[in-house]
């Protein structure tokens, strides 16, 4: 069968599904209704894979030494890849993807010459097979970066393989983490490099519109972002999804931001320009609350001392270099977590039922974030949860604390979840009946992830 025959009959079959989708959803089980999503999605990563191998031909026909003899050229447009969006209809960043990701795929396969990333073999396979979408591949590739004299292209192909076996279980952001967190094991020498690089990529615009109005567009580096996004979610919380309060001038402030006829973007523009407004006139303690927002960076105490590995600060997924971790500590607003050889933390017993600011803070560094697995919330969208209940004799302390996310604390409060602690393991028990077995909760702190890897 001819590529334009069958396109013709899947035409026909997609027309069928989509009239048969919302019904065959209704009627299905819970299990069913995901398999049909998921089936539904290797479909589309099928078709997305055909697409691109389209597009790899397109670019191939366009290629630069045929000057104006080739195929986008002659179509009048620069580029392979805006034909490709002016065919499909999808936007630039897609058709980008489209062409990147085919031809990769193409040169893998040896379509026409030696492959340009060999160590991506396994992964460009995979999405050869449609096993994989056209993002999962430049998540990994992103991450994972090219060789260099200090990590070979056998090392990346051994960690490319360890994160295609992760995409299944994994969001395509938290595989974009993991890869970017994959290539700063290899190459701790090179985290510096790296984060220059996002560094330069930094930048905040001011186009003044039509109407009178200005447009602010921004793209933060890491260290850049956690000082805004911080503030910004202590400006907007809990409309965004922040922690429930129970501090009375708390509730107060919280039940105010809730009633707010603005919507939850123009309070943190509002908040934004106001903390602006405060640098430069004086201080305005309303605008984020009693909890002011804090910078934190995490870092072992040996690469701190040593001046070799990597630093994170709190909530960014991306690492940091040590000296920047020595130059912001030594910042009155910055303030540095430092880990011992076995990760331990402050515990103040039971000598109050909330946990403390100081508690809080020793806990945020050790969970990074909510402590569910696949959860992406960090610290300042947390709620300290006991994981043995007050009323039953829990202590107010950090061994006994976990992060958890709104959403992820009310399911273990009310669905009847539990979760104990071994030593320094934290396990998610499910509730009476559900014969799952346990699971580890792993830290999100790359920092002590890293500390207790090397201990």
């Amino acid at each position: 069968m001819t590529l334009p025959s069958a396109l013709t009959e899947l035409a026909a079959l997609a027309a069928r599904c989509v009239e048969s989708a919302s019904g065959s959803a209704s009627a299905a089980s819970d299990d069913g209704l995901l398999d049909l999503q998921r089936s539904l999605a290797q479909s589309i990563r099928l078709l997305e894979t055909a697409a691109a191998s389209v597009a790899a031909e397109v670019a191939h026909r366009s290629r630069r030494e045929l000057g104006y003899q080739g195929l986008a050229q002659k179509r009048g447009l620069r580029t392979p890849e805006a034909l490709v969006q002016t065919v499909t209809g999808t936007s630039s960043s897609a058709a980008r993807r489209l062409v990147r990701v085919g031809t990769l795929v193409a040169h893998s396969a040896g379509r026409y010459d030696s492959p340009a990333e060999p160590w991506l073999a396994a992964v460009l396979a995979a999405a050869g097979r449609g096993e994989i979408s056209a993002e999962a591949v430049d998540a990994i590739r992103h991450g994972l970066g090219a060789p260099t004299e200090g990590v070979s292209a056998d090392a990346l192909a051994t960690a490319a393989r360890e994160l295609l076996g992760r995409v299944p279980s994994v969001t395509l952001e938290n595989l974009a983490s993991l890869a970017r967190e994959k290539r700063d094991d290899l190459d701790a020498a090179g985290v510096a490099l790296r984060e220059h690089e996002l560094r330069q990529k930094r930048f905040a615009r001011l186009t003044r519109l039509a109407d009178g109005t200005t447009r602010l567009v921004a793209v933060l580096d890491p260290e850049s972002a956690a000082v805004v996004v911080s503030a910004i979610d202590a400006a907007t919380s809990p409309r965004r999804g922040g922690p429930r309060f129970v501090d009375p001038q708390e509730i107060e402030r919280a039940e105010r931001l809730m009633s707010d006829e603005r919507t939850t973007e123009q309070i943190a523009l509002d908040a934004l320009v106001e903390l602006i407004d405060v640098a430069v006139r004086g201080e305005s303690s309303h605008i984020l609350g009693a909890r002011r927002p804090e910078v934190r960076v995490l870092v072992a105490a040996r690469d701190l001392t040593s001046g070799v590995g990597a630093a994170q600060l709190e909530g960014q997924s991306v690492v940091i270099s040590i000296p920047s971790a020595q130059r912001l500590a030594c910042d009155g607003g910055i303030i540095p977590i430092l880990f011992d050889a076995k990760g331990a933390v402050l515990n103040l017993g039971r000598k109050k039922r909330l946990h403390s600011d100081r508690q809080r803070v020793a806990v945020a560094a050790r969970d990074g974030g909510c402590r569910i697995d696949g959860c992406d919330r960090p610290p300042s969208w947390t709620e300290v949860h006991h994981i043995v209940p007050w009323s039953e004799g829990g202590r107010t302390s950090v061994d006994d604390a976990v992060l958890l996310c709104r959403h992820h604390h009310l399911l273990v409060h009310n669905n009847g979840w539990a979760i104990h602690r071994t030593g320094r393991e934290y396990w998610l028990y499910p509730p009476p009946g559900v014969a799952d077995p346990p699971v580890l909760l792993e830290s999100k702190s790359r920092a002590l992830r890293r500390l207790l890897q090397a201990a």
